[in-house]
């Protein structure tokens, strides 16, 4: 192999992901002993991504440092020792620095088989299984719920909505415009909230008085206050990201505690990141994907198309200004 390859590089932190994003060239060569060379089909777009670029999440401070975190593609080649995977197969990496590159060198265990790749699959990886285990081993779900979940057009988002009411509970789901608010609906959310013409503690107080159950909240501020002052007698509340501070870092608030609100419900408040709990990722994965396979999921791939590794930062910015519906993608080809 002779020949170069593209990947996105940050060689400094920064929130603002542009500003640190480098498009480089690096070598494409053999993989070496014990690692596999992935040709990436697919990269996924992620709110966590300006997280990544800022140094807030498992970053160890080596530069230049890969961005993104997963992806899909073939295996085009692999090195000495390699055990159990072989040219052809599919695999999907949920690991940093797997999105926003051309081809991909990973150690076995740090890649997972799959049957098939598509966007799809994309929407199964980091986004389904959030969703899946934040609701199901996190947050401990049941039937017969009130579940509230915020940003709910996103990733991330319609997974939880479309889990929750396949587990047979009331859905509550928040958006920012119309065209949300009804592809939110046909995927069986039960009470649409636009945040821009309704306050959502209003109607929280006045259609639920005895709170919700489960919330999945991503937005953070008054969202996440409102969140905790609504949930119900032992409800939980699952800390699965807080979009509105990522660009511009925590804020800092003066209130009471929080567990001034949370004793006297026995409410508990839960974050989670997935990625601690690898023992059970790939069985998450392998249902996630059978789910759309089987028409029970629909991964929701937003419509706008973004092509190779120079248009990565437009998608992170397009994701970040709220214009997605759904999983956004990049494709290589």
């Amino acid at each position: 192999m002779a020949r170069k390859f593209k990947k996105l590089v940050a060689n400094s932190y920064s929130r603002d992901f542009r500003s640190v994003a480098e498009v480089v060239e690096a070598e494409l060569v053999d993989p070496g002993d014990g690692q596999v060379l992935v040709k990436n089909h697919f990269g996924g777009v992620n709110a966590s991504d300006i997280n990544i670029s800022g140094g807030v999440y498992f970053s160890d401070g080596v530069f230049p440092m890969a961005l993104g975190c997963e992806s899909a593609g073939e295996v085009v080649a692999v090195g000495n020792g390699v055990v159990g995977f072989e040219e052809g197969d599919l695999v999907v990496s949920p690991y940093l620095g797997s999105a926003f590159t051309e081809y991909l060198y990973r150690e076995p265990a740090r890649l997972v088989k799959v049957t098939d790749i598509s966007p799809g699959t994309m929407s199964a990886i980091n986004a389904g299984c959030t969703a899946s285990i934040g609701l199901e081993v996190v947050g401990e779900m049941g039937s017969g719920e009130t579940v509230l979940v915020t940003a709910a057009a996103g990733g991330v988002g319609n997974w939880v909505v479309q889990l929750a009411k396949r587990a047979g509970n009331h859905v509550i789901g928040t958006c920012s415009t119309e065209a949300k608010a009804e592809r939110l609906k046909t995927l069986g959310c039960d009470r649409v909230i636009l945040y821009r013409d309704e306050d959502l503690g209003t109607v929280l107080r006045s259609e639920y008085p005895d709170g919700i159950d489960l919330i999945f909240e991503q937005v953070g501020e008054e969202t996440f206050d409102t969140c905790i002052d609504n949930v119900a007698t032992r409800g939980r509340v699952l800390i699965c990201g807080f979009i509105s501070e990522y660009q511009d870092g925590p804020q800092e608030v003066l209130a009471p505690r929080v567990y001034h609100k949370l004793l006297w419900k026995s409410a508990q408040l839960r974050g989670f990141l997935h990625s601690h709990w690898p023992d059970r990722f790939q069985e998450h994965l392998t249902r996630n994907i059978q789910l759309i396979e089987d028409g029970s999921i629909d991964p929701q791939i937003d419509s706008k198309s973004f092509v190779g590794v120079d248009e990565a930062v437009d998608a992170v910015e397009y994701l970040h200004n709220g214009k997605n519906t759904g999983k956004v993608v990049v494709q290589y080809r």
